[in-house]
């Protein structure tokens, strides 16, 4: 099993939530404890995903890369889990850079009270997030890696 995180790094932090459709994207600065959400990807298949990951590492020179770890609400990994482990790895291995799992089970939940919270009703927050959900809840991720980096495992 993979070691956690001990700390957070210094430096820029760029962090994904991974999915087949779409990825989520945030970037954050952990001496500033400061994270908000980018353009997501839209690449559907692993070497275009690859190539809009480079184009953010190029842009940002993150020291270290944060994942969304998807599980279920017991805690047990699924396809998902396996899938975004998997991208995780890849990002290490292409990038060579650090890469932390953070648990994201209640990411979207997150996501869709602060929506509702900004918005004023379900259906508003629906309208005004659109594609960006998924950035969004990358943006959770990563203010939960900030706030709680030990709680991180190592990809």
């Amino acid at each position: 099993m993979p070691e956690k995180a001990s700390r957070t790094t210094a430096g820029t932090v760029l962090a994904f939530d991974f999915g087949l459709q779409r990825i989520g994207v945030a970037v954050g600065e952990p001496e500033l404890g400061t994270a908000h959400p980018l353009p997501g990807i839209a690449a559907r298949t692993q070497p275009g995903r690859l190539t809009a990951v480079e184009r953010l590492v190029n842009e940002w020179q993150p020291s270290m890369l944060v994942v969304g770890r998807p599980l279920g609400e017991d805690g047990a990994p699924h396809e998902m889990t396996r899938r975004a482990e998997r991208f995780a790895r890849q990002l290490n291995g292409r990038f060579r850079l650090p890469v932390t799992l953070v648990d994201e089970r209640y990411s979207s939940a997150e996501v869709e009270s602060r929506m509702r919270a900004a918005y004023g009703s379900r259906k508003a927050a629906s309208l005004a997030r659109g594609k960006t959900l998924d950035s969004h809840a990358a943006h959770v991720i990563l203010e939960q890696y900030l706030s709680h980096p030990s709680e991180g495992r190592a990809a």
